[in-house]
């Protein structure tokens, strides 16, 4: 018997007015020649989009959903280099304070997965160090919600070089450079084009950082059957207090493969999960479509007609 949780990404299809990722770009903000004034209104943007992330939350209990990902955006250029030394979660603790409390009173996995930028295994030292500026900030924010940052912040293995070998090789050579504080928070996803599950999985274990399998960038992108591996895989998780974590989406169409569809196709989870019960007491299945919400509760819907699932709540089941 295996314990599924589904889980989506950011933002709600349902909710009006709601998005946690409103923004300002550098070429507004240096627009305003009062740089007081300016860094006021990024803070009004981040508090903004911090209350709406508290109605997505609220949203979230509401549908008995227990697994989200905060949008990488809730604080307009915060990573910039020209904002560096910019303190902005004293202004936002009040925003940050509502979170905390309420994930206290509603407890609910919840962690980031930054930009395609935050690459740790850049040979590039002005990249390293924006990356580890851009960890931070997701570090910080996660404290701030009174969020313990282990294991929340899910990254690729990054770009090839077109040296793949020596691309992970760098990686592993970056990762002795970050700081504790922030290893602690990664964990590694295989991609669909450079960095198989097999590769993801190498890393992982060298590294002792769990992996989070991603079903269809594997189907798009592997060396060999994922069942070989999964019980690696599911090791990784070993030493976490956090349950096995994986992306499930569907391709947008034969032709565009790699592209996420709106929605899941059912048939192809349900395959997924055929091959993983039994194996592994529970795995939180974090929706990576874009009708976001939308499809998490067209998936449940479709599913709830499938024999051999048990529905606990409204978006968990156990599979026997």
């Amino acid at each position: 018997m295996t314990l599924i949780r589904l889980g989506y990404v950011a933002m709600s299809m349902n909710l009006q007015n709601a998005s946690p990722s409103q923004t300002m770009t550098y070429k507004q903000f240096s627009s305003i020649k009062d740089r007081e004034a300016a860094i006021a209104k990024l803070e009004r943007i981040a508090r903004s989009n911090l209350e709406n992330c508290l109605r997505l939350l609220k949203h979230n209990v509401l549908h008995e959903i227990h697994f989200f990902r905060f949008s990488s955006k809730l604080i307009p250029l915060a990573n910039h280099p020209d904002l560096r030394g910019w303190d902005f979660i004293s202004p936002l603790k009040p925003e940050l304070n509502k979170i905390k409390e309420y994930l206290e009173e509603h407890p609910m996995r919840v962690g980031f997965h930054p930009d395609h930028f935050v690459l740790l295994n850049t040979s590039d030292t002005d990249v390293l160090k924006n990356t580890f500026q851009t960890l931070k900030m997701h570090r910080d924010l996660l404290r701030g919600m009174g969020v313990d940052p282990v294991h929340r912040c899910v990254l690729h293995v990054g770009g090839a070089y077109d040296d793949k070998e020596k691309a992970l090789e760098q990686f592993i050579h970056n990762w002795g450079l970050t700081p504790a504080s922030l290893q602690e928070m990664i964990i590694l996803e295989n991609d669909d084009t450079v960095f198989s599950a097999a590769d993801a999985l190498y890393l992982c274990e060298k590294l002792g950082v769990p992996q989070v399998f991603d079903y269809h960038h594997h189907l798009a992108h592997h060396e060999r059957d994922w069942q070989e591996d999964w019980e690696r895989i599911v090791s990784t998780w070993s030493q976490s207090r956090l349950p096995v974590k994986m992306h499930i989406s569907s391709p947008r169409s034969q032709k565009e493969y790699k592209a996420h569809a709106d929605f899941i196709e059912p048939e192809m989870f349900m395959e997924f999960l055929q091959g993983i019960k039994g194996t592994v007491d529970q795995v939180d299945c974090m929706i990576e479509a874009k009708k976001k919400d939308d499809a998490l509760f067209r998936l449940a819907e479709e599913l709830k007609g499938e024999k051999g699932l048990d529905w606990v709540d409204e978006t968990s089941f156990e599979i026997t």
